[in-house]
């Protein structure tokens, strides 16, 4: 076993360090993240950010006096990328805004996706113009490669220190934290950059670079918007500074890329160019669709009716407006009363708009016996369901307050519970690719603290979906307790064509519901048993996978889905009968098409309908009325294919077809 000693204060006691490789290495303790570093080699030292002392997160300066399992991270890892991201902004970004508007007041600056943000206070007011001044003086501290250290405070000092220096936000940030939250051994988290007359200090738990110098220089400030001191919109309103950091500039690059694709893609401007849907202040959070939106949607819903079906599930109806006393029984109501609208009836009586189907559906499974002959039982709805969101929350279709869920749930035994598992997972794969999602993660869920039921039903709920899903051939990772009260569950994130990901599908095993709703079927001993119930969805909300839908594909949805699918346009009005035909014999054959019969040039025609994503445009002159063909053009494509009209008809009727069965 390899000995490194490490320096002349080191004491005589040896620990032992592990790797992440499983290797060993002995230092004198005690023994710091850095110098670690080090002893493997000068390159893994240059590039070192922070470490993780059994599991934790630390300052590469930290000391380490007992034995321990230490990984070394660095820009490449994601939490030591995030590690450099919080620096940025916490100890340059917000550095760089007091030097430049000193009567800055600095509220937080937490990491975000693919990013960070820091809200200031300051009688400045922010514009675009500003950020490139801001990027230049940050540019400028980083390459001063001033030193950072970690320093514990006693609280009260703390609190005064920010207070004379004109820091209310840090000292209420001190003063209403829990006793156990920002302390150590009860003193406070502070980091100080520079030293003497010139230094920055600021709250904050770490861990962060021990130089500034340590800082990528491939950033970039990215957007203002307003925010609110915890959240209360009677306050002040805070000023909030985004921002992305990378490696190298090749990956910022590559993510402001990503970005500028994304607002091409966004669903809200392609909604509005393709005249699919509107949403409007006088019906904040719901959808009105428009004719070629709602067919989308239709489209959307009857393929997933044909799939369920063909899967053996039932498909129901309930209520909208349903009693509070289901709720209470349910548990719902304690737990989501905040997001349910509710109204009163003549009899006084409170009835709540449903913000989810469950409860519902076990009241159909209620009705009448049930044998263990009847399981698996498979329930769906698209269930209408509305939920009270916060206002500041909703965006377009992504976050709404009225939506549709593919919403199901499978009453069966706790013996059929893997293979109704497997048989979901085998459908939702199937559903993703046909969709055009073939990047799915699985992620199962495992017990919360707070839970209800044995751990030995943990257990063995747990293994039977961890079971499940490998027997459907599909890879996961486990999120500790992230479960569900009543039961683990799987989530699905699926990936569209810019690698973001979206969590849509779920299932969600439950003991608790059918007690508490006294939902029962008779055993093969004739006994009453409680049935399992698995909560599950597909897509989710409708609306919310519509715009997935539409920046996955830019709009340019293939033939089935697309809510126009056919254009047939003259080249001059002296063959508007011709083109009717053809438009009729395309609507014959199933397929959507449409005739533009406008006195406009036929170049106008093309270009129009090629930005509102039309797939497929036929145009038809002289010749093509003479010689019965037809012109297509390709979205995209700037070639034409003459066809026979009745070779083209039967090519676009095979091109449209709903993909009702696994390839």
């Amino acid at each position: 076993m390899e000995k490194c000693v490490t320096n002349a204060a080191a004491t005589a006691s040896v620990i032992t360090i592990t790797l992440p490789d499983g290797s060993h290495r002995t230092y004198d303790a005690p023994v710091t993240g850095l110098e670690i570093a080090e002893s493997i080699g000068a390159g893994l030292a240059k590039a070192a950010i922070a470490i993780k002392v059994d599991g934790i997160q630390k300052d590469l300066s930290h000391l380490i006096d007992h034995h321990a399992s230490v990984s070394i991270l660095t820009v490449k890892d994601d939490e030591g990328l995030e590690v450099m991201r919080h620096s940025t902004t916490a100890q340059v970004l917000a550095r760089a805004v007091k030097e430049l508007w000193p009567d800055a007041k600095l509220a937080i600056g937490p990491t975000i996706a693919d990013g960070f943000y820091y809200d200031v206070e300051m009688e400045h007011r922010l514009a675009p113009d500003d950020l490139p001044k801001i990027e230049a003086k940050m540019l400028e501290i980083i390459n001063q490669a001033k030193p950072v250290a970690r320093e514990m405070w006693d609280r009260k000092e703390a609190i005064a220190y920010f207070k004379e220096h004109g820091q209310p936000y840090k000292a209420d940030i001190i003063e209403n934290a829990a006793e156990d939250d920002t302390t150590e051994k009860g003193k406070i988290s502070l980091y100080r950059q520079g030293e003497g007359e010139d230094h920055f200090m600021d709250l904050c738990r770490g861990p962060h670079v021990t130089n500034i110098g340590k800082i990528s220089k491939a950033f970039k400030l990215t957007k203002l918007s307003g925010a609110y001191w915890r959240g209360d919109s009677a306050g002040v309103q805070l000023q909030r500074i985004y921002g992305t950091s990378w490696p190298d500039k090749k990956d910022l690059q590559a993510y402001l890329t990503r970005i500028e694709e994304a607002e091409k893609r966004d669903h809200r401007k392609l909604g509005q160019q393709m005249n699919l849907f509107h949403i409007q202040e006088e019906a904040v959070g719901q959808v009105f669709w428009h004719d070629k939106g709602w067919r989308l949607y239709q489209t959307l819903e009857n393929y997933i009716r044909y799939k369920i079906r063909e899967n053996g599930y039932q498909e129901v109806r309930t209520p909208i407006l349903v009693d509070r006393s289901l709720w209470e029984k349910s548990g719902h109501w304690e737990k989501f009363r905040e997001n349910m609208f509710t109204v009163a009836d003549d009899d006084e009586r409170t009835l709540a708009i449903k913000p989810m189907n469950c409860p519902c559906h076990v009241q159909i499974f209620n009705q009448g016996i049930k044998s263990y002959r009847d399981l698996p039982l498979r329930m769906a709805e698209f269930g209408s369901c509305h939920r009270n969101e916060a206002s500041g929350a909703l965006h377009g279709l992504m976050r709404v307050r009225a939506m549709v869920q593919d919403d199901a749930h499978i009453f069966c035994t706790e013996e059929q519970v893997t293979q109704e598992t497997e048989h979901f997972c085998r459908l939702l794969e199937e559903v993703y690719e046909q969709l055009g999602f073939t990047d799915v993660d699985v992620k199962l869920a495992t017990r919360p603290d707070v839970r209800a039921g044995t751990d030995e039903t943990w257990d063995k709920a747990e293994k039977a979906l961890a079971d499940a899903v490998t027997a459907a051939g599909l890879e996961f990772t486990y999120e500790p307790n992230e479960g569900a009260f009543y039961g683990p569950k799987l989530e699905f994130h699926l990936k569209d064509t810019l690698g973001r990901s979206w969590q849509c599908g779920t299932l969600q095993l439950d003991f608790v519901l059918p007690d508490r709703l006294d939902a029962n079927f008779i055993g093969e001993d004739g006994n009453k048993h409680r049935p399992v119930m698995l909560h599950r969805a597909i897509l989710g909300s409708l609306e919310r996978f519509i715009g997935i839908l539409i920046e996955h594909y830019a709009g340019k949805f293939p033939l089935w889905l697309a809510p126009l699918q056919v254009v047939v346009a003259p080249i001059v009005n002296e063959f508007d009968d011709y083109a009717v035909e053809v438009q009729k014999q395309l609507q014959d054959a199933g397929l959507i098409a449409e005739a533009d019969l406008r006195n406009e040039k036929i170049s106008y025609k093309i270009r129009e309908h090629s930005n509102q994503k039309v797939p497929v445009i036929i145009a038809v002159g002289a010749r093509e009325a003479a010689e019965r063909t037809v012109a297509i053009r390709r979205m995209d494509s700037q070639k034409q294919e003459i066809l026979a009209l009745s070779e083209a008809i039967e090519l676009l009727q095979q091109e449209a077809k709903m993909p009702l069965s696994k390839k």
